[in-house]
């Protein structure tokens, strides 16, 4: 059970590698169409109405992709002040008691945000063509993503594997 629970941890890992890559290509290329927008507005006099909606749907995608790699990555929010007071024992529940939090947070951003992505199928977003649903996509998307890396990170938490060790602990010593 162990090893299957290390080779999902690899598939994760490498679906994690690949949505900080999306992330970041969409970083890049709403960066490459302001460009273009702000050149076309000032230079040109003649600005393109897609640039805006365009970009600030790059934006939601990058946004929320790279929320659940930092879920991943162990970059979000928690209890961190709690873990320098409690006794080592006490640190893995505490752990525990977020990944909770944070996993039926996703789970109402799947929930809520299918609701929305459903809702928008039938509207269509009037500079770029796209049914309204893509604009709520993200948050299914990643809300799906981070269920998946929290209970990774449970899982390997129930068999032993030393997720919560990481170099900003205090009470883990360098050896």
């Amino acid at each position: 059970m162990k090893n299957g629970l290390l080779a999902a941890s690899r598939v994760l890992g490498r679906i994690s590698t690949l949505a900080l890559w999306i992330a970041g290509t969409g970083l890049v290329a709403m960066t490459i169409i302001v460009a273009y927008q702000v050149y076309m507005r000032y230079v040109v006099n003649a600005s393109p109405s897609w640039t805006e909606g365009g970009s600030i749907m790059i934006m939601s995608w990058f946004i929320f992709l790279g929320a659940a790699v930092g879920v991943r990555e162990k970059f979000h929010m928690g209890f961190d002040v709690l873990l320098y007071a409690l006794p080592p024992a006490a640190k893995p529940w505490l752990r525990s008691i977020s990944d909770i939090a944070i996993f039926a947070f996703a789970f109402g951003m799947i929930f809520y945000g299918g609701e929305l992505a459903i809702r928008g199928a039938s509207v269509r977003i009037p500079v770029l063509g796209l049914p309204q649903t893509f604009t709520y996509l993200p948050i299914v998307v990643s809300g799906v993503l981070i269920c998946l890396f929290v209970l990774e990170r449970m899982a390997l938490r129930l068999a032993g594997e030393p997720v919560d060790a990481d170099a900003t602990d205090p009470t883990v010593s360098e050896a």
